[in-house]
């Protein structure tokens, strides 16, 4: 019965999270009342929502509980780690600590030289994906202490994501403080004056790929594709598509997976 008990008590933070998730994507409350939802869902010492910049190339911490010097790891560092490309695929549900082979923890740097020091025995790291396919961030929690297996926190934090990633990404309604922020850094940085679909239809170009190709991608007619086309050589001043390809390229631009 005290299984059973613990199961409904962990669907029932679940619940809340998802509450919290979409208070934070309207902007009602903060995305720091995500992480604290969640410690009902699995207990930790520390965790952190970060936001994907693709344009610097790096996360941006919305709300989070690790050291400095974590933190700047998992803003800075977090994505050239030996563990990212095998967490970062969409068909995977989260990587738990215990699950990663020790060979690729003993070549993290990651592991070996923040998680370590910190004595944290277990957690998970999460990519969060928006609906159309777009890497948006990740959660990261981790504890000093093994989680029990089987534990039902597992599966319920994959269930989780799409609220996570809405949180974080995509979203309609004011902003919360936090993304407010992000994204009024964001939009100093924009390179010409495009807009964020104007840049995701730059970053599909440095692939070769037709208009019709990018607009299966994105979710968008191929003739608007040709309409953002149109903005971002005007913008830009460039004569065709291959210079803009090519500029993308020198600005560090490229498509999501």
């Amino acid at each position: 019965m005290a299984a059973e008990r613990s199961r409904a008590d962990i669907l029932d933070a679940a619940v809340h999270v998802r509450e919290a998730a979409r208070s934070a994507t309207s902007g009602a409350t903060g995305v720091d009342t995500v992480l604290a939802a969640l410690s009902e869902v699995m207990e930790y010492d520390h965790a952190s929502l970060a936001r994907w910049d693709p344009l610097r190339r790096r996360h941006t911490t919305l709300a989070g509980s690790y050291p400095d010097d974590a933190t700047a790891y998992i803003e800075t560092r977090l994505h050239h780690d030996p563990v990212f490309p095998v967490l970062r695929s969409p068909a995977r549900g989260g990587l738990w600590l215990r699950d990663v082979p020790r060979q690729l923890l003993a070549a993290s740097p990651g592991f070996q030289e923040v998680l370590c020091p910190l004595g944290i025995e277990d957690g998970v790291a999460q990519c969060l994906f928006a609906a159309d396919g777009r890497y948006v961030g990740m959660l990261n929690v981790s504890t000093r202490r093994q989680l029990r297996a089987p534990d039902p926190a597992r599966a319920v934090v994959t269930l989780l994501t799409e609220a996570l990633a809405a949180a974080v990404g995509p979203r309609t309604g004011p902003p919360s403080k936090e993304i407010a922020a992000a994204d009024t850094a964001a939009d100093a940085r924009r390179p010409g004056g495009l807009t964020p679909r104007e840049l995701q239809v730059l970053a599909e170009l440095t692939a070769g790929r037709t208009n019709r190709e990018i607009a299966e991608r994105l979710y968008i007619t191929p003739r608007t594709v040709g309409t953002h086309i149109e903005h971002i050589l005007a913008k830009l001043d460039l004569p065709n598509r291959a210079a803009a390809a090519a500029r993308a390229a020198a600005w560090g631009i490229e498509p999501s997976r």
